[in-house]
């Protein structure tokens, strides 16, 4: 195969397999592992309810772990802007890293905008199938400004972000969601539970 056509720019690379299975993972922790997906505004409550979630199948003895999109900007992605371009970069790494916690077991939360659907696909696409649930926290605009708890609203309206998702750059809703959650209806602790249950229906 020529340079290019896979996507990648080395040379020489093969996959390397373990000996452990993700079927005997599953046996061993007594739950699959998978990717869910929270997408929504700024301040619909993605790491709130992240959060929330870890801590529960954490205490049920399972094996979780969110990744932020504050947080993953920081370390893996700190090389990334706002930009579509650096948008759609910035889902692709993550969704990368998503399907290796999903590998390796663990019930994946990740907490990202993640605006466009074609980024959101693309991290679909990486995930074993049947293995990702997306999960759209659907809140009007105006309740997200209202809570505005980083104050991002009121600066991105008076011109001071640039590129700003439901103010300046779009925010495309999913068509297809496994899960739609009215955040500014539904408690914490009842957006927790439908998700768990949503979980109860993957195939092991």
């Amino acid at each position: 195969m020529a340079i290019g056509e896979s996507g990648h720019k080395s040379e020489n690379i093969t996959w390397t397999r373990g000996k452990v299975t993700n079927e005997d993972r599953a046996r061993q922790n007594k739950h699959s592992g998978c990717v869910v997906w929270l997408t929504g505004l700024s301040a619909a409550g993605k790491s709130t309810i992240a959060t929330e979630l870890e801590r529960e199948l954490f205490s049920q003895g399972k094996h979780a772990f969110v990744l932020d999109g504050d947080n993953m900007r920081h370390g893996l992605c700190s090389d990334l802007a706002f930009s579509p371009e650096d948008r759609k970069e910035n889902i692709r790494r993550i969704g990368e890293v998503a399907k290796l916690f999903a590998e390796a077991g663990f019930v994946c939360i990740t907490a990202f905008i993640s605006p466009y659907r074609s980024d959101r696909d693309l991290a679909r696409s990486i995930v074993q199938a049947g293995k990702f649930i997306e999960v759209y926290l659907n809140v009007p605009v105006e309740v997200c400004a209202q809570r505005d708890p980083k104050g991002l609203y009121a600066k991105a309206r008076a011109g001071q972000i640039q590129n700003f998702t439901g103010i300046s750059a779009p925010y495309e809703p999913p068509l297809q969601a496994e899960l739609e959650l009215r955040t500014d209806q539904m408690s914490v602790a009842n957006c927790v539970a439908a998700i768990q249950e949503r979980l109860k229906q993957l195939p092991c």
